[in-house]
């Protein structure tokens, strides 16, 4: 690991990593895009065989009911306690999130209020390839269903026999998401934004992928809406001269099993920083004066993933202002909120957590504006409207208001 201080270029460089898009990816995102919208179908199969080398039919893409019965024959019992587990954790937070509408009611007999609707159709986003993420799949699924959406879909890529991991689907299964599709990259998100014969237009596409899925659900933002721009995996550790330095290294050495990411540790302890620095290749530690400065740097950061180690947690998570996921005291591993702690793991990276939250109930649920005025209250406020749209040149909002009274 390298040790940086507090002001060098390279802490410089993590707080504005979001602005790393190629223009080459931008440009094949592009044209994947362009041709889901005019070939549809035809370019779906088109791009599952350049891209994960599985020819495919447009009727193979649905996963077929015999598919899905012939996945639970390979799935573990252990798999199966462990799944509830997490799927009870989860269920237990998501609920706590749920918002009741609501009306008020003054005196001159004006309503006001707020009516929650969840969304008809998500579509739901994971990857597979060499590290089927399938956590992925009751991370994104459950607090759609919490939020009452009607419809979820589900993409995810084939292998090159055309099977789609069987972990995945019968995860999904259980979940009663409405139809797996064997699609990846790009062209999946093309499909759920504009829809084809096969796989219906959605609402809204959430879920992880790499830079090419990133890519193309900010291309499509609009067309539907998203959940985030998410990136590579990151953790970043505080940790004092309380933290056990095997802690800290089982978290760091965790984190570069990501393929790519980041791993950081913030120290005040230079024996700690010489401790890790030992044990850990991959890296930056940066030293700082204190864990003022320590969570001065996190903010900056903002960080998907970060772990309090330090004597007294909660205090200084009073200073953290930007982070997906912070995980407090040595017995809360960014690995707890990855798997079965509660809160889903589909989080803001990049530095998004400065204005992103992780993926919640609210991300599927709209609100809709309820305003009722009695006669009596629109006479009070009729000057008022008046003048303005006077002011914006709008007569017949004027007039819409004075015939009221006619």
């Amino acid at each position: 690991m390298k040790v940086i201080r507090f002001s060098s270029t390279t802490v410089q460089k993590m707080c504005s990593r979001m602005d790393t898009r190629k223009v080459r990816i931008r440009q094949t995102v592009g044209k994947i895009l362009q041709d889901v919208y005019q070939k549809r179908d035809e370019a779906l199969t088109f791009y599952t065989k350049k891209f994960d080398q599985a020819s495919l039919t447009p009727k193979q893409i649905p996963v077929s009911e015999a598919e899905i019965s012939g996945a639970y024959q390979n799935i573990d019992a252990d798999f199966i306690a462990g799944l509830k587990l997490a799927m009870q954790n989860i269920s237990y937070f998501y609920k706590r999130q749920l918002k009741k509408s609501w009306k008020v009611r003054t005196e001159d007999g004006v309503v006001l209020g707020e009516h929650y609707v969840p969304m008809e159709r998500v579509g739901v986003y994971v990857p597979g390839g060499t590290a089927p993420l399938i956590s992925s799949v009751y991370m994104s699924v459950l607090p759609a269903k919490i939020a009452g959406v009607g419809e979820i879909y589900l993409a995810t890529p084939p292998n090159a026999r055309g099977e789609v991991n069987p972990n995945i689907l019968a995860v999904a299964n259980l979940l009663k998401v409405k139809a797996v599709y064997k699609l990846g990259g790009a062209q999946a998100i093309g499909a759920f934004a504009f829809g084809t014969k096969i796989v219906p237009k959605v609402d809204k596409i959430v879920g992880p992928g790499n830079m090419y899925v990133t890519e193309a659900k900010r291309q499509v933002f609009g067309y539907c809406d998203i959940d985030m721009l998410a990136g590579p995996s990151e953790v970043v550790i505080i940790a004092n001269q309380f933290a056990n330095p095997a802690h800290v290294v089982a978290d760091l050495r965790a984190q570069a099993e990501h393929s790519s990411g980041m791993a950081v540790l913030i120290t005040p302890t230079k024996k700690l920083a010489q401790a890790v620095r030992r044990e850990v290749a991959e890296g930056y530690i940066i030293i700082v004066k204190n864990l003022d400065e320590a969570a001065d740097v996190a903010n900056q950061i903002a960080p998907e993933h970060l772990e309090l180690l330090v004597k007294q947690p909660h205090n200084l998570l009073k200073k953290i202002r930007h982070a997906g996921a912070v995980f407090l005291g040595p017995y809360s591993p960014a690995a707890l909120g990855d798997y079965v702690s509660g809160p889903s793991h589909v989080l803001p990276t990049s530095g998004t957590a400065r204005f992103f939250s992780g993926l919640g109930v609210h991300d599927f649920r709209k609100s809709v504006h309820i305003i009722e005025y009695s006669k009596r209250a629109l006479e009070k406020v009729a000057p008022a409207v008046e003048k303005i749209a006077g002011l914006e040149g709008m007569k017949e909002h004027i007039n819409s208001i004075k015939a009221r009274f006619a």
